[in-house]
């Protein structure tokens, strides 16, 4: 038989504890033979004052040593291993001389076949452990506890329970406010505040040996501590977590610190003796808070090598801690990042009702390349856009925010889809030679009733008439985005009034278990089954249909991102619309009145005549003081009065103060005063400037 130990060194300590006397009853735990160092250079070695270790053949010694292993009769007194890395807990009841002593219980006081049968001694509290097995068990099962929490709740919960009631009788887990995040160089005093507590239960399963913790009637033990303290630069407190390593409270510099810890009552209410054990928690940098082990009276106190499990408790919890928080500052990066990529909220367009969804790929990749955009467009149009780049990590997230921003810029410039994604190609070339991605790039006229589509690589739209009939849209596929070299090709579709057009991407449609086109067909028959749950003549809520596109989705059919834009166009009725063409001479604004006039007496809304005549007028004659092409003149009437100008001059009006010596500059003050929204817009062939009205 070997006599080498295991050893298991906790990471806050820097040097090894002295090898214990094999005579001891408690054993060497956790001890492997070093060679001596230096006075001062170990950990002193605690025990009871006046304790007499007990002589060979007493049947007390809880570990053999070599050269005095039992016989074989022995062995059916052997504990067996405890289920789910809980130690045994060696039990019996105590002799009458122990417990007329008043004696604490432990092995001398037991026999030892009582002390080796696993059982526990009665339904009171758990014994503590006697065996270097034993220590190491549970070091092994509270870690690996530790370890699987993987935020900071869940890692502190772990200690907690791992502690409770099997090391601990109570736990006082004490966090830095706030807690550093990775390198960060903390601002201000250090604050630490009471994160969590735990206690042994009111009530145990005597049958299993004990229940998880839970939050019963407050106890002494669990009354100690105050919420919120201040350490001081310099304290007694200061300088215990400054030393990284537990010590027992009963020491002269743990006994100044608990007043600071814990409160101005909280020393009186710590047990005394060694049953209390304060363990600084340190991360990678520094102290981010303390944890305080606690036994009651009625329980065996703390031993010194029981200082070594505290260690190790504390080294997992503050390591864990760290990469928590430093994983939560992570993940609110990229949910910002997220967020910020795409749009918070819809705009609302003319003639046409917006919803949309994002799911990221998995909860541990919260980012990705997927992005959807509703862009108006001048005239009431708009610009209905989706698209994803390969992967989803924070590159493509990077990739996608700039290739949604050209986008937005492309189409502020009012050019036709195709046009729109042969920039987008040329600006993904730019940006690396692997830079690839598939877009789809629609515009929706709310007049005409009509849409443009233009694809490049992305899985085609999906078009749910009024009737309950879906169907796929039929447009050029193209190549994606950064290939290069690649025309584009665009299609003009019939958009009629109450039909919805849903765009995807293809993780929506697309796993492990089926194939693009599959998914797309099985995307068509639910639009037409949802569809046909609301008859014929009314269409699906938006919001609604969103929710049950996303239901199509089974259990590990998300390998991707989904980003769902869907469109329902209500579209603008010809007897709403007003359209001239103006020359560009003196006699437009003039001519431009009375058509506004006649257009609001046809529909009623006479209250308006003023303010439009008189806005009309200034912007018309700006317009025609420089165009050289006829001046276009629009009113819709929709849920408000809207008129557009147009020309042939791309240089935008610009807001500003006329001076009293001025005779004009005057014309866009009075839009800006009298008009609920207005702005200017610049075309391929010149610009067009709007107003709206509320209507009466």
């Amino acid at each position: 038989m070997d006599s080498t130990r295991v050893t298991e060194h906790p990471t806050s300590f820097d040097r090894p504890t002295a090898g214990g006397d094999p005579a001891d009853p408690r054993g060497a735990l956790l001890r492997t033979p070093v060679p001596p160092r230096a006075s001062g250079s170990a950990l002193p070695v605690q025990g009871h004052a006046g304790e007499t270790p007990p002589t060979a053949g007493t049947g007390a010694f809880e570990h053999s040593q070599p050269g005095t292993e039992p016989a074989a009769g022995s062995d059916a007194h052997r504990p067996r291993p405890a289920a789910d890395g809980v130690p045994v807990q060696p039990g019996g009841a105590q002799t009458g001389s122990a417990s007329g002593s008043g004696a604490a219980p432990g092995p001398a006081a037991q026999p030892r076949g009582e002390r080796r049968s696993g059982q526990l001694s009665a339904p009171g509290r758990p014994t503590p452990m006697r065996r270097d097995g034993d220590r190491l068990r549970f070091v092994g099962a509270a870690t690996r506890r530790i370890a699987r929490g993987m935020d900071l709740d869940e890692i502190v919960m772990g200690l907690c329970r791992a502690t409770v009631p099997t090391f601990a009788d109570a736990i006082l887990v004490y966090l830095r406010e706030p807690l550093p995040v990775g390198d960060e160089r903390p601002t201000g005093p250090l604050v630490l505040r009471l994160r969590r507590t735990d206690r042994i239960p009111a009530e145990r399963d005597t049958e299993n040996g004990f229940t998880p913790a839970v939050q019963p009637e407050p106890s002494e033990l669990e009354t100690v501590g105050s919420e919120l303290c201040e350490v001081r630069p310099g304290s007694a407190l200061a300088e215990v977590l400054r030393g990284v390593r537990p010590v027992f409270t009963d020491t002269p510099a743990a006994r100044a610190a608990l007043p600071e810890l814990l409160g101005d009552d909280g020393d009186f209410t710590v047990p005394d003796g060694r049953r209390a054990i304060l363990a600084p928690l340190r991360g990678r940098r520094r102290v981010i808070g303390a944890a305080l082990f606690l036994r009651g009276p009625e329980r065996v106190a703390f031993e010194a090598d029981d200082l070594l499990v505290a260690a190790q408790l504390a080294t997992h919890s503050a390591l864990g801690i760290d990469k928590a928080v430093l994983y939560g500052r992570e993940a609110y990066i990229a949910d910002e990042l997220q967020r910020t990529m795409l749009p918070e909220n819809l705009p609302r367009c003319t003639g046409v009702r917006l919803a949309s969804r994002y799911l990221p790929a998995a909860e541990t990749a919260r980012v990705g390349g997927d992005w959807y955009d509703a862009i108006p467009l001048p005239g009431s149009r708009v610009a209905l856009v989706v698209g994803d780049v390969m992967g989803h990590s924070m590159t493509s997230a990077a990739i996608m925010g700039q290739l949604r921003t050209t986008a937005q810029t492309l189409a502020g410039l009012d050019l036709p889809p195709q046009e729109v994604l042969h920039h987008l190609d040329e600006q993904a070339q730019r940006l690396g030679t692997d830079r690839m991605a598939t877009c789809l790039y629609a515009v929706y006229d709310p007049v005409s009733h009509r849409i443009t589509v233009a694809n490049a690589g992305h899985p085609p739209p999906v078009l749910l008439h009024l009737g309950g009939h879906a169907e796929v849209l039929r447009v050029p596929a193209g190549a994606p985005i950064g290939v290069g070299g690649v025309d584009f090709e665009a299609v003009e579709l019939d958009a009629p009034a109450g039909a919805t057009l849903l765009l995807y991407t293809d993780g929506l449609v697309e796993s492990r278990l089926r194939d693009v086109w599959t998914g797309i067909e099985q995307l068509r028959e639910r639009l037409a089954v949802t569809a046909q749950l609301t008859g014929p003549d009314h269409p699906p809520p938006l919001e609604a249909l969103c929710d049950e596109v996303l239901d199509m989705l089974g259990p590990g059919d998300r390998d991707d991102d989904i980003a769902l834009l869907a469109a329902r166009f209500d579209g603008i009725a010809p007897s709403d619309v007003a359209y001239w063409f103006l020359e560009p001479d003196d006699t437009a604004p003039g001519r431009a009145r009375r058509l506004a006039r006649r257009s609001l007496a046809r529909w009623g809304m006479e209250d308006l005549t003023d303010s439009v005549e008189l806005l009309v007028s200034e912007v018309v004659t700006n317009a025609v003081r420089y165009a050289t092409k006829p001046v276009t003149l629009r009113l819709l009437r929709t849920d408000v009065l809207r008129c557009e100008v147009g020309d042939d001059v791309p240089q935008l009006p610009r807001l500003r103060q006329a001076r009293a010596t001025d005779e004009g500059g005057r014309g866009l003050y009075l839009v800006n005063r009298l008009a609920r929204r207005w702005g200017a817009t610049r075309l391929s062939t010149g610009k067009v400037v709007w107003f709206e009205l509320n209507r009466g």
